[in-house]
Formats: C-alpha cells, sequence, structure tokens
C-alpha cells in the first residue's frame, strides 16, 4: 500500500530547481515517486505506507538546498492521567501521514507538534487526540489554564460525592468487622441481605458517575491497545463491583465461602483516587506559579499620545512608534526607548537584580519592568508578542513543555509497564486460585484488585515534567532562563565551563590607559586622531575606547575613507591622506613592520593584563597603545564557586599569551586558550569534547554563537534588551557571570528531583505489586487490601508533585545583586575578539 504526503518548498526559482528537489526526493528510503511544481511550490510524494519518514523527505529538501515548509501547533489535551496516556496520545499523533513529531507533556497538559501545513490541518491533529480518548483544547484565550480549573473544580465535586457515599459504605461493610456488637445492631433491624442491598445502592453512583471517567478514558485505551491507568482502576474497581453484584443477585452462583462483597472496596478505591488526582491537580497548578506570575507582570492600560493629546488605551492597542507616558510607581507597558524625562527603574523581573537601574534619554526600557521615581516619555519598539517579558514567557513555555531524554527513557518503559501489570495480575489471580488456601477464590480475587489498584503509572508520568515546571519557573525568578527542558538536564552533568573573556568575564567596555608615540615627525595628538578616525567606523569595543579616549581630549576626527577590517587581525583605512594600519601584534608583523622598537613597554603591558595595540602611519610604526577592561564585579567568586562545585574553568581570549595568563591568575582559571580568533571558539569547544568532557560554553552569543551552538549548552550572556534570545540554551538575564553558578546549582538540584521521583515511582512499584501480590502471605499471613493499595498508589502521585514542588524554596548559591564595577580593576581585552 502506498500513501501520498503533499508539503510545501521554499526557495526554488527555475526548473533546475524542481529537478534537484526530485532527485533528492526520489532517493529517500521508502520513496515510489516525487514530483515537484515550481508554480505552487509544492511537492507531491508516493510512498510505501509507513516506511518512509516526514522527516527524512524533509532532510532530502535540506540538503538539496531548499526549506520544506513546516508548522507548528501547541494544543491542549485534557484527560491525561499517567505516563501511558501520554504514550498513547504521542502515537496517535505521530500515525497521521505529514506529523514530523509530537511531543506530550503530562505536567503542562499540551502537545507540541511539527507537521507539513499542506498536508495535515490542525483539525485532524486535534481529531487524533479525541479518537485516541482525550479532549484536545485550543490554547487561545486562556487554554488549558481555564481547562484545569474547570476539571479542578469537576474533580472537586466528584469528589465530594464518592466520600459522601463511600463514608456510610464502608460503615456499614467494615464497622462489624471491627466491632462486634455494631453486627448485632445491624441484624436486628434488617437481615444481612437487605444490608448488601444497601450497599449495592450506595456504591452504583460511586462507581459509574463520580468513576465514570476512569470508564471514559480506560474503554478508549483499550479500544487502542494501549491500557493505562484508567485501565487498571476500571478493571479494578470494576472487579470488585461485579462481583459483588453477582454475590448480591445470584450467590448460588459461587463455591461455599466465597460469595462476599466488595463494595466498599470499589467505591473506596474510586474515592481515594479520585481525591489523589484533586490534590494532585492543585498541586500540579502549583507548578506552573512562575508562568501565571510573569504574565501578572504585563501592564493593562497604556497612555499613548495621539494627536496631541494624552489617551489611556488597552495595552494590545499600543503599535510601535507611538509615544508612552509613564508616571512614577507604573508598570511600562511595552519596550521602547525614552525620549524626554529620566528615572530609575526596577528591572529585577528581568535581572533578577533588586537595585534599580538609572534611566536617561536614549536608554532602553522592558515592557513589565517598573518605574520607581521619574516621569518620562518613550518611544515604543516592540509590542504584543516582540516583547522581552512576551519572548521570556514563550520560553519558559517551550522549556517546561520540553522532554528531556530521560523522560523519554521513562516514557518508552510506560508504555510496557500496563501491559506487564495486566499480566501479572491475571498470573497473580491464576496462582492464588489453584495453589491458594480457601476459599481461594477470595484470596485470588483480592490480591488480583490489589496489584491492578497499586500498580498505576502516575508517578512515572508526573516525575519529570512536574520537576522540570518548576525548575525553569525558579529559574526565570532568578533572571535565568533555560530555553530548553533538555538544558537543565545537560547543564546539570557538565563538568567543565568555557568563559569568554570579553563582556563575559569582563564589562566589555574597555579603555585607552597608555600611549606610547614612535613616530617623531608627527605629534601625539595627530597620530591619535589619525587612528581614532579608523577605529570610529569599527564595531569593535576596543575601536570605541580609541576612539572615545580622542573626543575626551577634544580632538577632531575626520571622516576615514577605504575603510577595510580583518576580524582577527585588525583594520586599514585612509585619515587625512595617510594609509593607517592599526591592529594585534599579528597584524603588523603579516606586514612586514617591525615592533621590536616597543616590544619592552609592551611587555610591561601585557605582564599587567593591558592589551597592546599597534598603529602603522604609511607603512611605519607610528605609537603603541594599551587598552584595558574593568573586571566584572563577581567573575572571580563566579570562578571559585564553579570549582567548589568539580568542576574545570577555561578562558578563550584573543589575547596575547602572557595577558591571557595574567588574567588567568588573577581569577584562578584552570586552563587558558590565548590567541584564539573568532572562528576558532567552536574547535576550542570541540577539542575539549573530544578528550570526553561535557562542556559549557558562556559568551555574548553574538559573535561567539558557533561555540555556543557548538557545546553541549551554550549559555548566552545578555543584559536587558539586548539579550541574545536565539543564541544559546542558557541566558543569564542580568549579565552577571556568577548567575552561571546559580544556574548550575539550579540545573543539579532539579535533576537530583527528577531521580528521586523515578526512584520513588519504580521503587514502589516494584516494591508494592509483590506484596499486593501476596508475597507476605506465607511468611506473615499477611494480604494487602485492595483499598490500601489504592491509597498506597495516591501517595505515590503526591510524593511525586510535593518532592518537585520543593524546589520553589531553592535560594541562590551566589548573590548577583547590586554591586557596581571597581573601575580600578582592569583586565586586558583582546582586540581580535
Amino acid at each position: 500500500m502506498t500513501d501520498w504526503l503533499n508539503f510545501g518548498i521554499k526557495g526554488m526559482t527555475c526548473a533546475s530547481c524542481v529537478s534537484r528537489v526530485e532527485r533528492a526526493l526520489q532517493r529517500a528510503p521508502g520513496v515510489r515517486s516525487a514530483s515537484v511544481n515550481l508554480a505552487t511550490e509544492r511537492a507531491r510524494v508516493e510512498i510505501d505506507t509507513g516506511a518512509a519518514d516526514p522527516n527524512v523527505l524533509a532532510a532530502a529538501v535540506r540538503e538539496a538546498g531548499y526549506e520544506p515548509v513546516q508548522a507548528h501547533l501547541d494544543i491542549g489535551v485534557r484527560g491525561m492521567t499517567c505516563a501511558s496516556c501520554v504514550t498513547r496520545v504521542e502515537r496517535a499523533l505521530k500515525k497521521i501521514p505529514g506529523v514530523l513529531g509530537a511531543s506530550v507533556n503530562l505536567a503542562t497538559e499540551r502537545a507540541s507538534v511539527d507537521y507539513f501545513p499542506d498536508q495535515v490541518t490542525p483539525a485532524a491533529l486535534q481529531g487524533a487526540v479525541r479518537d485516541a480518548g482525550y479532549e484536545p483544547l485550543t490554547l487561545e484565550g486562556g487554554g488549558t489554564g481555564e481547562a484545569r480549573d474547570s476539571e479542578r473544580l469537576e474533580l472537586r465535586r466528584d469528589v465530594l460525592i464518592a466520600a459522601s457515599l463511600s463514608l456510610p459504605l464502608l460503615l456499614i461493610a467494615m464497622g462489624p468487622m471491627v466491632w462486634t456488637a455494631m453486627h448485632d445492631v445491624m441484624t436486628a433491624l434488617w437481615p444481612m441481605t437487605t444490608w448488601h442491598w444497601l450497599e449495592l445502592a450506595l456504591a452504583t453512583p460511586v462507581q459509574f458517575y463520580a468513576g465514570r471517567r476512569f470508564y471514559r478514558h480506560g474503554w478508549a485505551e483499550l479500544r487502542h491497545l494501549n491500557p493505562g491507568m484508567s485501565t487498571l482502576v476500571m478493571l479494578g474497581s470494576s472487579a470488585a463491583y461485579f462481583y459483588s453484584v453477582v454475590a448480591v443477585v445470584a450467590p448460588g452462583l459461587f463455591p461455599p465461602g466465597t460469595a462476599n462483597v466488595y463494595f466498599e472496596a470499589a467505591a473506596v478505591i474510586i474515592t481515594l483516587i479520585l481525591g489523589g488526582k484533586y490534590l494532585e491537580a492543585k498541586a500540579r497548578g502549583r507548578t506552573s506559579a512562575a508562568i501565571r506570575k510573569l504574565m501578572q507582570l504585563q501592564a493593562k492600560i497604556a497612555r499613548v499620545i495621539r494627536d496631541g493629546e494624552t489617551v489611556e488605551i488597552p495595552v494590545e492597542d499600543v503599535t510601535s512608534g507611538d509615544l508612552v507616558q509613564v508616571r512614577p510607581g507604573e508598570r511600562i507597558p511595552v519596550d521602547g526607548a525614552i525620549v524626554e524625562g529620566s528615572s530609575y527603574i526596577d528591572e529585577s523581573m528581568i535581572t533578577g537584580e533588586p537595585v534599580p537601574a538609572e534611566k536617561h534619554d536614549g536608554d532602553p526600557v522592558v515592557g513589565g519592568t517598573v518605574n520607581k521615581t521619574g516621569a518620562f516619555t518613550f518611544r515604543a519598539t516592540k509590542v504584543g508578542a516582540d516583547t522581552v517579558l512576551a519572548q521570556i514567557i514563550r520560553m519558559v513555555e517551550e522549556a517546561q513543555a520540553a522532554k528531556p531524554p530521560i523522560q523519554q527513557l521513562a516514557d518508552r518503559i510506560a508504555g510496557i509497564f500496563v501491559p506487564v501489570v495486566l499480566i501479572v495480575a491475571a498470573a497473580t489471580f491464576g496462582i492464588w486460585l489453584a495453589v491458594g488456601p480457601a476459599p481461594a477464590l477470595s484470596y485470588a480475587f483480592v490480591a488480583a484488585v490489589s496489584v491492578l489498584v497499586i500498580a498505576c503509572p502516575c508517578a512515572m508520568g508526573l516525575a519529570t515534567p512536574t520537576a522540570i515546571m518548576v525548575g525553569t519557573g525558579k529559574g526565570a525568578e532568578m533572571g535565568v532562563l533555560f530555553r530548553q527542558g533538555t538544558a537543565l538536564e545537560s547543564l546539570a552533568r557538565v563538568d567543565t565551563v568555557v568563559l569568554d573573556k570579553t563582556g563575559t568575564l569582563t564589562e566589555g567596555r574597555p579603555r585607552l590607559t597608555d600611549y606610547q608615540l614612535r613616530a617623531s615627525d608627527l605629534s601625539e595628538d595627530y597620530v591619535l586622531t589619525l587612528v581614532a578616525a579608523a577605529e570610529a567606523l569599527s564595531e569593535h569595543p576596543i575601536g570605541q575606547a580609541i576612539a572615545s579616549a580622542a573626543k575626551e581630549r577634544g580632538l577632531a576626527l575626520p571622516t576615514a575613507q577605504q575603510f577595510r577590517a580583518e576580524p582577527g587581525y585588525g583594520l586599514e583605512a585612509l585619515v587625512d591622506g595617510h594609509r593607517v594600519q592599526v591592529g594585534a601584534a599579528r597584524y603588523l608583523e603579516r606586514l612586514g613592520i617591525d615592533i621590536a622598537p616597543v616590544q619592552a613597554q609592551v611587555d610591561g603591558w601585557t605582564g599587567a593584563a593591558k592589551t597592546p595595540v599597534y598603529a602603522a602611519v604609511d607603512g611605519r610604526l607610528a605609537a603603541a597603545l594599551a587598552v584595558a577592561d574593568p573586571v566584572k564585579v563577581g567573575s572571580r567568586a563566579a570562578v571559585e564557586h564553579l570549582h567548589g562545585l568539580g568542576m574545570q574553568v577555561a578562558m578563550l581570549t584573543g589575547d596575547e599569551q602572557r595577558t591571557a595568563e595574567a588574567i588567568a591568575r588573577e581569577l584562578g582559571i584552570d586552563q587558558v586558550f590565548a590567541k584564539v580568533l573568532p572562528d576558532q571558539k567552536a574547535h576550542r569547544v570541540r577539542a575539549l569534547q573530544d578528550k570526553g568532557r561535557r562542556v559549557a560554553f558562556v559568551g555574548d552569543g553574538i559573535n561567539d554563537a558557533p561555540a555556543l551552538a557548538q557545546a553541549d549548552v551554550g549559555v548566552a550572556i545578555g543584559t536587558g534588551t539586548d539579550i541574545a534570545i536565539e543564541a544559546g540554551d542558557v541566558i543569564l538575564m542580568s549579565g552577571d557571570v556568577r548567575a552561571l553558578v546559580n544556574a548550575v546549582d539550579l540545573s543539579r538540584r532539579t535533576l537530583r528531583t527528577i531521580r528521586l521521583n523515578f526512584f520513588w515511582a519504580y521503587a514502589y512499584n516494584i516494591a508494592l505489586i509483590p506484596v499486593a501480590a501476596g508475597a507476605l502471605f506465607p511468611l506473615f499471613h499477611l494480604l494487602l487490601h485492595p483499598i490500601l493499595a489504592a491509597a498506597a498508589m495516591s501517595v505515590s502521585s503526591l510524593f511525586v508533585v510535593s518532592n518537585s514542588l520543593r524546589l520553589r524554596r531553592f535560594r541562590s548559591r551566589l548573590a548577583t545583586t547590586g554591586e557596581r564595577p571597581s573601575r580600578g580593576a582592569t583586565l586586558a581585552t583582546a582586540h581580535p575578539e
């Protein structure tokens, strides 16, 4: 059998493109034929049913040099209860031809799907969720939050109904066993048969009304041959209920002594599990508290100047370019830049630092931050989904929905766990029936039901996502953003940290500290004017430092022409009729210009951790300059604490070896990679990985992008709105490298929490399934009652969720607040970086 896949392709321009894509697709495994239409920009591919992976087709198109049109959709999923539910929904979505991938998160109750939009519609994806036995929800305008509140209220109502009926039922059934006089009182009122009919009347609403969700989901699970938690509860409680019904209606069908009733077991099983689910739902609601807090930071109203008048409008109606007024104490509605006024702004929700930042004309402001003292007007630059706050919320949501490798393993285990439990329950029943003491049928029944009820895999499904949700949310509160849930696990396993120097360990704002003139026929100010004019066209921090020094001297800079920069070496320009060349030692050496006359002075600079810059005018050495960069407060403390966490710390820099070693000694860094060109950073990271090291690279997220991508975990240093949102797996919003220590500590604590959750979930099942099956009976004559099994199962899930919630009490190992960098402490900044 064959299927047809249709998907769009971007980038084709001619018939040659069409042929290239068709050939690439036809070479893919499982493809019968491929036809590409240039006018519609679509491919139609005939594939063997189940033999061709859409991801392989997409990769084939990319290898041919084009881009397949893909879409992403998040769907709320209501009704999932355990890891088996997650597996079932994922399978249902992945079975749809054209779906590239699907990931389902139990804690967030969300499915994330990548697909070909020309082949698959959102309605088809929602239909697959519905066919799997669950309710798909749109995530717009409230999404799973409203659905979760509705489900919690529904659970509460069902728990109250079930409890109000189960308590008198339990009293009727168990009371005479505890208090023998009660048996005499009851039989004096009615015969036991009548009491059994009353038990039936009390148990039936619990079974089929309060417990209806277990039947609805349980039948869907069985219909798809993928049993889960609802199947186990349905089978266990139904076995107790219907066994009891037959015992009441037709007791003669049972062997002597086995016509017992277990209505109380059926009802209490459902009541306890519903109660556990209700408490679990309340606790799970607290795991997403960070997202709710972030959303509450969004202003509702903005004061905008329109047609010369100030009007208040909903923040959703603000457009880019609007002038927005902010008064003291108000929350800033959107991102922008101040055009009039000044103030101090509390940016702690972005940076994690409580000290307000001073803002003047031209300074950026971020939506959601709080204006403290002054009033000002700013021009809106980013609104709606483009604001920093909206991006943070989106990143935290995506991180919480991601599935790290440890959870993927758990999901695979859960996929086979429930069928194994069903086999164990059946074997338990058979063994008791064959060799158990009289009445064997009663013992077999109780043991089998206990196995079914106690083995529900709820805790397995919640072990990772609840911890990830709390951990990423706590990180956001601290100014540490995990772009992916996988980054939490990866960062916890890192053993080596590689730090880029400029902008990471230092402020990234170097200043000119020393200047030695060598040209005898040119004045000091004139040479500095020439050098500064050339450097003024460079975006490199060192160039800006030299240009700023010239302006501070009151020098007027002419316009440079024929500017040409060579990354990692230096630059050349024509200034005031002179050929000016500025750069590192290797640049002038390549030009054949002798730098020996200033070498003694330069050696002194490098020994003091200053970076030398050489300037040549018309092919002759004209001057040597030294530039230094203030070290960030806390850089040394961060390195010390990383050592305390058992990590090796290395530094990448374009500095000369002596300069780099001086920096390393001051900060206590273990290993230095000096004279590294920008395009060599990723190679240095790969070399460490080849030695078996797990590497986190920390950089500014712009020129360090290749190294960030190469590292096991890329950590981007960002400050305010300049943050490199797309650069790293982890983002330190404050720009303080000490936040890395807290990020590592949080990730390790989260991973320990996940491991403890899994240990509890699996150890619980491994230990208690044999107990439920009757392993203790030969020694102690103890057999676990189904009611106790239900209670134990609920406790297991509650333990996992409450253990994850403990992460909310996490406290930073190292403060990143308030201190200003010391202008006296300087470190060199490499020109080539």
